[in-house]
C-alpha cells in the first residue's frame, strides 16, 4: 500500500522541482522581470480525506467523466468504421456496456487539483476551459482517481448504459448535458448540496 508523502516533503519536492525548472527554463537576460512562482493548493480536510468527491468539484468531476465516456466510446466506434462501411456503425449493447465499464475502471491518470485564480479546480483531459495560467501546481494521485471512478460508476448506475450511449451518439455536448445538466445536475447553478454523496 502506497502512502501519501508528508505535506512538508511534498512542498519541498514541488519547490525544488519548480526551482530546477525555473533555472532551466528561463533564459538569461530577462532584466527586471519577476521570477515565476507557484504553490501547491492547500487542501482542506474534506479534499484530503473524504471518500467522496467534494461538492465544489462535482461539476468538474462530472465533465471529466462525460469526456472519458465519450472518448472511450468514440475510440471503439472508430475501430468499427472502415473505408468499406461508408459510415459510422453502432456498437452492440454488450460492447458499449463493456466500454462504459472500462471508462469507469481506468486509472484516471492525468487528473488532479490545482488552484486557478484562488479557486480549486479539478483539471485533466477534457476539462480545460478558458486561458490557462502561466504556471501552476497540480496535485494528482491520492484520493482523486478513486473519487473519479466512484463518480463515473454513480452516473453509470443512475442513467444506465443505454441512455448514456444514446446521448453519446448525439455528441459530446449531449452526453455532458445528460450527466451534468438539468436542474439537479452537478453543473446546475441551483444544485443544492445534499446528503447523497457521489
Amino acid at each position: 500500500m502506497l502512502t501519501e508523502p508528508a505535506p512538508q516533503t511534498m512542498r519541498l519536492s514541488l519547490t525544488l522541482t519548480l526551482l530546477l525548472l525555473g533555472a532551466w527554463g528561463i533564459p538569461r537576460g530577462l532584466g527586471d522581470r519577476a521570477p515565476l512562482t507557484a504553490t501547491a493548493p492547500q487542501l482542506d480536510d474534506e479534499e484530503k480525506y473524504s471518500a467522496h468527491m467534494p461538492a465544489h468539484l462535482r461539476c468538474d468531476a462530472c465533465r471529466a467523466v462525460a469526456y472519458q465516456m465519450w472518448q472511450h466510446l468514440a475510440k471503439a466506434e472508430a475501430k468499427l468504421h472502415t473505408r468499406d462501411s461508408g459510415g459510422q456503425q453502432e456498437l452492440s449493447e454488450s460492447v458499449y456496456t463493456d466500454i462504459l465499464d472500462q471508462s469507469c475502471s481506468q486509472t484516471w491518470q492525468g487528473y488532479g487539483v490545482r488552484e486557478v485564480n484562488q479557486v480549486k479546480r479539478l483539471t485533466g483531459p477534457g476539462l480545460s476551459k478558458g486561458p490557462e495560467p502561466n504556471i501552476s501546481v497540480m496535485i494528482t494521485g491520492g484520493p482523486w482517481p478513486t473519487r473519479l471512478s466512484m463518480t463515473c460508476l454513480h452516473y453509470l448506475g443512475e442513467f444506465g448504459e443505454d441512455q448514456i450511449y444514446e446521448a453519446h451518439q448525439q455528441g459530446r455536448e449531449a452526453l455532458e448535458a445528460l450527466l451534468c445538466g438539468g436542474p439537479q445536475g452537478a453543473c446546475s447553478e441551483e444544485t443544492p448540496v445534499t446528503k447523497t454523496e457521489l
